[in-house]
């Protein structure tokens, strides 16, 4: 049952550890992409889900809006765990909202705050007891974040909860559509880097790694126009093999076996602030799926996750970006169905 109230894991050993980093680069010319994934819109929760988990990525473009920040955990809260991943968040303020809204329900458990890039877990209240260890990191990746406060790379939290070993990244990577190689460069380095101290490589012995955040990978070979019809015409998925994200995968360049949902929601850049309608500015930006959630499970601990839902938020206006929310389900392999 994915609820800590009545939470019970049964006990596996520990994985081997990994040896290709959270991004898994190709290094032996052999390579999967990223698996796109069905939606198993009947989440297990209350029958035979181990641990439920909501993440959440959103670019809050500087700016706080009390309402906005509270519609996202205003939703049905079937889940033990929130991972909440910000960018471009403002300099004070949003935790307290975030504690106000989940008081009812969650407690905040962990935050990491590097300038603009936030994250926060939030737990059921009585998941504290479920907890053995977390550890938190922090990678920059240059950029002028200190001058504008807006800062590239990335903040992570490792949780052991009750014996699942877990992995979050919540990253916002370089900027504008002929930035690919820096992109993917910018994943490798921060990769590498997280949880490396001291030898201590918490990231390699996951039984599961999630990346969020703003990975600012864009549509490619198509100008704004014509995007943009397709999605008024509700023919995004035709857009999908344009994405840059999915194309480096393809190549084996970044998240080499990472799973994602598929992308049948609208891009969720560029907006006008304060509306649902694409940028009217002078640059036209073509519409892209900048913001991501991708997983990565090691089988061979036993674990296997269920993707329940994969949406962005319309309802949130605020920002020239909308959020995106998925949902997990993790079980153990092998369990009744």
């Amino acid at each position: 049952m994915g609820n800590c109230t009545s939470f019970s894991l049964p006990n596996w050993g520990f994985s081997e550890l990994h040896r290709d980093g959270m991004v898994s680069v190709d290094e032996d010319g052999t390579h999967e992409g990223i698996k796109t994934i069905r939606i198993q819109k009947a989440c297990e929760f209350v029958t035979n889900s181990v641990l439920c988990v909501c993440i959440i990525t959103w670019n809050m473009n500087g700016k706080m809006s009390v309402q906005d920040v509270s519609k996202l955990v205003s939703s049905d809260r079937k889940f033990d765990l929130l991972v909440l991943g910000l960018q471009e968040a403002p300099k004070s303020g949003v935790a307290q909202v975030l504690q106000e809204a989940m008081a009812d329900t969650h407690i905040l458990l962990c935050q990491k705050n590097m300038q603009s890039l936030h994250m926060y877990l939030f737990g059921a209240k009585s998941s504290e007891s479920y907890i053995t260890e977390m550890k938190v990191d922090k990678h920059a990746v240059g950029g002028c974040g200190g001058v504008i406060g807006r800062k590239k790379g990335a903040v992570a939290m490792y949780i052991n909860f009750s014996g699942i070993r877990m992995v979050f990244v919540s990253c916002h990577l370089a900027a504008h559509e002929r930035k690919v190689e820096k992109r993917n460069s910018e994943c490798q380095h921060i990769s590498h880097s997280l949880f490396s101290k001291n030898d201590i490589h918490y990231a390699k012995s996951a039984d599961i790694t999630v990346w969020l955040g703003d990975l600012n990978y864009r549509l490619e070979g198509i100008s704004s126009m014509p995007a943009r019809k397709m999605i008024e015409e509700n023919r995004q998925s035709k857009l999908r093999g344009k994405d840059q994200l999915l194309q480096e995968a393809e190549k084996g360049q970044v998240f080499n076996g990472y799973c994602e949902g598929t992308l049948s929601f609208k891009p969720t850049y560029k907006y006008n602030v304060g509306s649902s309608n694409y940028d009217t500015s002078y640059k036209i930006r073509v519409p892209s799926w900048t913001d991501r959630i991708l997983f990565k499970v090691d089988h061979t601990s036993g674990l296997d996750a269920i993707l329940s839902s994969y949406e962005a938020l319309d309802c949130v206006r605020s920002s020239d970006h909308k959020p995106v929310k998925a949902h997990l389900c993790l079980k153990v392999g092998g369990g009744d169905a």
